[in-house]
Order: C-alpha cells, then structure tokens, then sequence
C-alpha cells in the first residue's frame, strides 16, 4: 500500500511523534493507522503529544558566538526537572539548537521549529519531539535571540550552569585582552544586577512620564505639608534612583573599589587604557524558566499518579 503524505500528517497529528518516524511506523503496518499507533508506542515514539501538556519550566540557557566574534545567539530550551537539564543527552541537544539558531535566517520561533534540522532528518521540531520520546520528559525551544556586530565584538556569559545566559555587544576597534575582560565583566554585571535597559536614552518617554505622575502623588500623600518645588525635588531624586538600578551604563560597577564607580565609568576608564574608543552598545539576557508559571506537584503523588495508582 502506498503512503501518503497525509497519511503520515495524520499518524502524526494522533501520536506526536516525529515524521520519519510516522512514515517508518506506516510502512512497517502496510498502511494500518491502528496498527501503526502501536508500533509507535511500542517503540516508546508516541508519548511526545501526552508529555507536552506537563509543564516544562527547567532547563538550559546556552550561548553560542561565531569564530570571528561578530555573530552570537543565547537561546532557552526548558524541561520539567532541574535533573533532565544536567543529563547530558538534553545539554548536548541544547548545544545543538543554538549552532542552528546562530546562522538561521527565521524571523520567529515558528519558523525555526519549521526549518531543517542540520543534525539529522526532518524539522528542528521533529528533533524536538524525538528528544521528547527519548528523554521522557516535555521538551520545548522557547525562545532565541541573535546579536550581530560588525564595528566590533561579541562576548558571552553563562552563570550557574545554564540558568542564565547573556551576551554583550561591544562597539570597538581593538579587540584585545582588556577589552575582552571588560565586556565579561559587564556580562557577569547583567547576570547579576538584571537591568533592564542598556541606558536611559531606552527608555520611553511616556514611560518616564507615567512614574513622574505616580511618584508625584506618593511624595504629596509622604509629605501633605509640604510644596509643589519639594514635591518634584523628591520626585526628580527617585526617578534618578531608579534609573541607576534599571539603566546598566548607571548602575555601580559590583566589582568598583570605591562602591561609586558606575558601569559607565568603568567602561571609559577601559576605553582610556587601550587608547581607543570602546562603547557597549547592548546585551541580552535570557533566565531559565522566566515568566513561566510553575505548577508545584508532591513528588508523591507524582510519582504515584504515574504508576496508576
């Protein structure tokens, strides 16, 4: 019996299961959907449909920079436990996705999971789903993000084995060991500090404008006695306050001396020893599992809900 691709789009949409391996399971039953579904499942390939329903909110962020320092991606693939992200299959998998995620011309997730998978046969989601099956546990590729610097260069940083991952763009002429300890440095400060803008000239204005109105009412409501030049003075000193804590050029360097030392500052004071003009121009910084809900199980009744019991 011949198959056919919707045949093999049908066994696929049932199980889950990869399409090659689909197509494998049909030529092995002659065609039969029933008996195909078994074969799958008694190959352990039919399970990636049930699995992703669980919540996969480990895992790995990784980073991966191109030889010649001008391109990098940081991506984030998740799994249901810390344990499945230490195994080495999944860290070897997750390797593999950002080699593919640093020169993928997709513009979204969707397209990505859509291309051809360098490591092997099919899509990079039919990889997904056999690393499903084979790991046993919900698998997914979040999200990636690509940082291209051609006036310049490219440093990485991965703290606490993958659970945060982030790249720094630096723009530059001399590319040497100062410069590449700098932007480390800066990296490690991302890692540690979380800002969320490179500077203020980020920021929106109406962003500005919108804490200026909040703010403005709490220091009337702390201070009720007090006056219109008094009530901006403490709303001017707080917005500053916060854009040293969001703004990564403002915040203080962690690993400044005198504890006053911004991260700008300490950019200059580089750009001034190597004789040469040194700006960071952006980072990325992914966390694993960010923004993900955690569904908190006993591990009990986990274990026994699996056994049937």
């Amino acid at each position: 019996m011949a198959i056919t691709a919707a045949d093999v789009k049908k066994l696929r949409e049932m199980t889950g299961s990869g399409m090659m391996d689909c197509k494998k399971a049909l030529t092995a039953t002659d065609g039969d959907m029933d008996k195909a579904v078994e074969w799958l499942r008694e190959k352990g390939l039919a399970t990636a449909q049930k699995k992703a329903s669980r919540i996969a909110a480990e895992g790995l962020v990784t980073t991966k920079i191109s030889e010649d320092g001008k391109n990098a991606v940081v991506v984030e693939v998740n799994s249901e436990t810390d344990f499945v992200a230490k195994n080495e299959k999944f860290q070897a998998f997750v390797a593999d996705v950002a080699a593919q995620a640093l020169n993928t011309e997709a513009a979204d997730l969707d397209a990505f999971l859509a291309e051809a998978w360098q490591g092997g046969e099919g899509t990079v989601k039919d990889a997904l789903v056999a690393q499903i099956a084979v790991i046993g546990e919900n698998l997914n590729i979040r999200r990636f993000k690509q940082v291209k610097e051609e006036n310049g260069f490219i440093a990485s940083y991965i703290h606490a084995g993958g659970k945060i991952g982030v790249l720094v763009d630096v723009v530059t002429d001399i590319v040497n060991d100062e410069t590449k300890e700098m932007a480390k440095n800066v990296a490690m400060q991302v890692a540690a500090l979380k800002p969320l803008y490179t500077s203020d000239a980020e920021i929106d204005q109406d962003y500005i404008d919108r804490e200026k109105e909040i703010l403005f009412v709490q220091a009337k409501n702390e201070k009720p006695e007090g006056n219109e030049k008094m009530w901006n003075g403490m709303v001017m000193g707080r917005i500053k306050k916060e854009l040293k804590e969001i703004c990564l050029l403002d915040q203080i360097y962690v690993k400044a001396e005198d504890g006053k030392q911004s991260v700008g500052q300490y950019v200059a004071e580089v750009a001034k020893a190597v004789g040469g003009p040194v700006a960071v121009k952006g980072f990325v910084r992914f966390e694993t599992g960010e923004g993900i809900e955690k569904k908190e199980e006993n591990f009990a009744e986990e274990v026994a809900k699996q056994m049937g019991l």
